[in-house]
């Protein structure tokens, strides 16, 4: 098998490494060339409207969650053995953490995954946001920040309720999810085809969702083949953030595994795809308001998603593909401090500034009316 050969030419460690970067090299490419972004797509729906975000978040989350129970339904894979339902979660860290992440995301102007994309085409924002959330992460994990996120995640877990697996608490079998997956997929597809995104916006979009099942059947073959255990996983940004991050404090070799590369892979694969298609620029900040604003933003995500145990795609995707209950209270939290924040900050507080400012200028006119003449 080429994974054996792999193996044997760059160790296991070695394997995992590539493995990661190639998947995330697929993952950026074809994110950045289908506009893939849970924050644009909340925003969309929250508007009142069922536009070409919502159709291509939707293309790559039932075609994520399809492809995963096609795996498992072939043997290709085994669900129960991924971390999130293998061990015990936490229900209170993913609606706090979620909530976290999704106002974040919206005052970041995008989640940890569409950051990492957009710095790769110039975006110096995304760039700085980017780092804020790794070293935030990394402190929410390993440093100062742990202890508050041990507090708020310990007061509710999955062992009160005996399983952290969505289809056996209610009793549906994998048949009646898949086919409802799957006439989620027909019905995003039909919305992608009434909103006119473009063949190659859903084409992309659907490589995208593909690249969750791809991981998952990588990190599976990987168990069998390595002599050493290895963990059963797909794609996530808040701890591979954070470990990309540590990798270059650390000493060499001693972190290389699947999450290494895939951080740098999708940065690739974004970039090569900007580059191909003449679409890399740089960008700055608009001043310090907006400056404040996104790495404000940053630091919640990378807060939120270390408290929620997932991002946008780790538990909005990766998560909800193996049915993961903690990863469906996370995403839902998500879209509704999505939704909310961009009410109050992007909406309300706008068109009350907007209202003072033209009672100001009223009233001065009436001052200017007032005063006698020259």
């Amino acid at each position: 098998m080429e994974l054996e050969w792999l193996a044997d030419r760059f160790g296991d460690k070695g394997a995992l490494l590539i493995g990661g970067a190639i998947i995330g090299a697929l993952f950026g490419a074809f994110a950045q060339q289908s506009r893939f972004c849970l924050r644009a797509a909340a925003i969309e729906f929250s508007r009142g409207q069922v536009g070409g975000k919502m159709a291509i978040w939707l293309i790559v989350f039932s075609t994520a969650i399809a492809g995963t129970m096609l795996l498992s339904a072939f043997g290709m894979f085994t669900a129960t053995e991924a971390r999130q339902l293998a061990s015990p979660q936490s229900l209170s860290g993913a609606a706090i953490g979620g909530l976290l992440f999704g106002t974040g995301m919206v005052l970041a102007r995008g989640c940890s995954s569409r950051l990492l994309v957009l710095s790769a085409t110039g975006n110096l924002r995304a760039l700085l946001s980017g780092l804020v959330f790794a070293v935030v992460a990394q402190a929410s994990l390993h440093g100062f920040l742990s202890p508050l996120r041990d507090a708020l995640a310990s007061p509710l877990t999955t062992l009160s309720i005996g399983s952290n697996d969505l289809l056996t608490l209610f009793g549906i079998s994998e048949i009646i999810a898949l086919t409802f997956v799957l006439v989620g997929l027909v019905a995003s597809l039909s919305l992608a085809l009434w909103r006119k995104i473009g063949l190659w916006k859903t084409i992309t979009a659907f490589a995208v969702g593909a690249c969750i099942p791809l991981a998952w059947w990588f990190t599976k073959s990987m168990t069998t083949i390595a002599f050493e255990p290895v963990q059963l996983e797909a794609l996530s940004f808040t701890g591979p953030s954070a470990n990309t991050l540590m990798l270059f404090l650390s000493e060499p070799g001693s972190m290389i595994d699947f999450d290494v590369g895939l951080v740098p892979g999708v940065f690739i694969g974004a970039f090569i795809a900007a580059l191909v298609t003449g679409e890399l620029e740089l960008q700055g900040f608009e001043g310090g308001g907006s400056m404040r604003r996104y790495l404000a933003g940053a630091a919640l995500m990378g807060f939120g998603g270390m408290l929620a145990g997932g991002c946008a795609v780790g538990a909005g995707v990766t998560g909800a593909s193996i049915f993961a209950l903690t990863a469906w209270v996370t995403l839902f939290a998500i879209w509704i401090a999505a939704a909310t924040t961009d009410w109050v900050v992007d909406r309300k507080l706008p068109a009350r500034k907007a209202r003072s400012q033209a009672r100001s200028v009223a009233g001065e006119a009436q001052l200017s009316d007032l005063q006698p003449g020259m």
